[in-house]
């Protein structure tokens, strides 16, 4: 489990909102890169490796995004303040009086701005979040010469490890998925495989998927399997509409998703005793498998969830051997015939 925490912690450290992942991209390749072969970061960002045999009927892609929310510079007011408007879908509710990441000309550290509780009306009503600022102690002046609009903010959120294999950082979602992806790469590297496999870590997943949509295209696998993280137990949350953090990936129903490659997950999981649930939605999934399942002309489809709480803030929690068993699941797929 440490070799996966620091390959999680050092994913989750990479800044990477959407349309700007450059870093977390080249932390995900560096790490990819003694796995596959023919790693290459694409003109969307992607990170696409390969393994396998290309010339195989069955050709397998595994996607995780590896984007995650943050803000963007709109504007920067007389007195210095940084305005912003959101990228992705960041909680409001979080962000006053948080600490955030500026990526200017360097990285600066600054302070959403806040009322004290004396000063506010009582009505626990949150302003949207470009009507917000941010501080850096800078005058307008200063302020111009380090930053510029279209700038990316993050929430300051450094990894850290709890308790029972449990980590809490800011990026998670969808580092988690990424580190899933990887391990696999991993476990199955120096083995021989009758299919070939592409990984796939995605970009622009939080503002619209259109990292998995031009990779899909330009793999367009035989099948696919998208990696995300979904909703933890916690105290508020009912027990039936989330997932147990520690009891194993949540296998995906949907009206989206292929249901022989969902059960051919369920069997999988109860032959070789991997822990596993089961995460059933109505509709659309909300993940990058939506926008894989509809590539070209169509690509079957199936979802892994890995259990997360807090999700869309600094202190996000997950449970490693939620993801061991993520890719330990995959990995006996891919050689399952």
């Amino acid at each position: 489990m440490e070799q996966l925490k620091e390959l999680l912690f050092g994913l989750c450290s990479a800044a990477g909102t959407p349309g700007d992942e450059h870093f977390a991209a080249q932390q995900a390749k560096k790490a990819l890169e003694p796995y596959c072969s023919d790693v290459a970061i694409d003109h969307m960002g992607n990170v696409i490796g390969f393994m396998g045999d290309k010339n195989a009927e069955r050709q397998v892609m595994l996607d995780a995004h590896i984007d995650q929310i943050g803000m963007v510079v709109t504007h920067i007011d007389k007195d210095g303040f940084l305005h912003m408007a959101p990228c992705g879908g960041v909680d409001r509710r979080v962000l006053p009086g948080a600490p955030v990441t500026v990526y200017g000309r360097e990285a600066f550290t600054g302070i959403v701005c806040c009322l004290p509780p004396h000063l506010a009306e009582d009505d626990g009503k949150v302003e949207p979040v470009d009507k917000m600022a941010v501080d850096l102690g800078l005058t307008k002046a200063e302020a111009e010469q380090k930053v510029a609009l279209g700038d990316r903010i993050l929430l300051s959120g450094r990894p850290c490890a709890l308790l029972n294999h449990r980590v809490s950082s800011a990026a998670l979602d969808d580092r988690a998925g990424c580190a899933a992806l990887i391990r696999c790469a991993q476990l199955l590297s120096g083995k021989p495989l009758t299919c070939g496999l592409t990984i796939l870590l995605s970009t622009r997943e939080e503002t619209g998927s259109q990292g998995a949509k031009t990779g899909t295209f330009r793999v367009f696998p035989t099948e696919a399997i998208a990696v995300d993280v979904s909703f933890a137990d916690q105290p508020g949350v009912a027990g039936h509409k989330c997932g147990k953090l520690g009891a194993g990936p949540m296998i995906g129903v949907s009206p989206v998703l292929d249901r022989e490659m969902k059960d051919k997950l369920i069997h999988i999981a109860k032959d070789e005793e991997i822990p596993y649930q089961m995460e059933v939605m109505g509709g659309t999934t909300g993940t990058n498998a939506d926008v894989i399942s509809t590539t070209r002309s169509g690509v079957r489809t199936a979802l892994l969830s890995i259990p997360l709480r807090y999700m869309h803030t600094s202190v996000e929690v997950v449970d490693l051997e939620d993801i061991e068993r993520t890719a330990v699941l995959m990995a006996s797929y891919i050689h399952h015939r």
